[in-house]
């Protein structure tokens, strides 16, 4: 059996990423499904499997989630015609909460900072 590519899964992960990126609006007219951004996507090593991480934007993400698997068979069919590979995974989506935690996180370092200020003017003062 020939070795496979290096990064081989990678590349076809990306490239399923960006069709679904274009596929999805063009595609898909569930009411659920509103403004999507995938954010990444991870392959099995054997092509059967995708999880498609996404972003909502305007509405719930559990009931765009919802959507989204619910055209899961025809963006697969979709992506069969533009790939021409073997093996098309079957996709999974969940929701990237990657962004959320960012701004969280964003918030709490704001809040030390203005706390940080608030004692070095307080103790520059009395000084």
């Amino acid at each position: 059996m020939k070795a496979a590519k290096p990064g081989r899964g990678k590349r076809v992960a990306d490239q399923i990423a960006r069709d679904l990126a274009e596929l999805i609006p063009m595609q898909v007219r569930d009411p659920r499904v509103g403004l999507v951004t995938i954010t990444d996507c991870e392959i099995t090593p054997d092509y059967a499997h995708a999880t498609v991480y996404f972003t909502a934007l305007g509405c719930d993400a559990e009931q765009c989630r919802r959507g989204l698997t619910a055209a899961a068979g025809m963006l697969r069919n979709l992506i069969f015609k533009r790939l021409r590979i073997h093996t098309v995974p079957t996709l999974h989506f969940a929701i990237d909460t990657s962004v959320e935690r960012g701004f969280a996180m964003d918030q709490v370092i704001n809040e030390a900072m203005e706390q940080t200020r608030a004692n070095e003017a307080k103790n520059g003062s009395t000084e």
